[in-house]
């Protein structure tokens, strides 16, 4: 049973900087995956922040580059999105998921998330 667990949101002021950590169990060890983030803010669909997949290839969303940086630890079983530079439109739910492939960073393709960490920028 894959279990995601999100940590290190807070409250920051604009143009400062959190990294986000995933810790992820339950996963077959050797298999290839994919961990995205995500992130919802009020009154908005949930869209598809950075994924990276088990050769370490990364992508990311327009609205982010070159400001959040998506990392991993093997060894530790944990993604990291590293978030410089933060806006205020950055405020949002933030959410892990994992799936096979990074072939999309469609939500409604990641069948296993998180229960999501808050980010506050203000």
């Amino acid at each position: 049973h894959v279990q995601l667990v999100e940590s290190g949101g807070g409250s920051v002021q604009a143009g400062g900087s959190l990294r986000l950590s995933c810790g992820i169990s339950g996963r077959s060890s050797g298999s290839s995956f994919c961990m995205g983030w995500f992130r919802q803010a009020p009154g908005k669909e949930r869209e598809g922040v950075a994924v990276i997949d088990s050769d370490g290839n990364a992508a990311y969303a327009d609205s982010v580059k070159g400001r959040f940086t998506i990392s991993k630890d093997s060894a530790k079983n944990t993604v990291y999105l590293q978030m410089n530079s933060l806006k205020v439109e950055d405020t949002a739910m933030y959410y892990c998921a994992t799936r096979r492939y990074c072939t999309t960073m469609s939500p409604a393709a990641f069948g296993y998330w998180g229960q999501g960490t808050q980010v506050t920028v203000s």
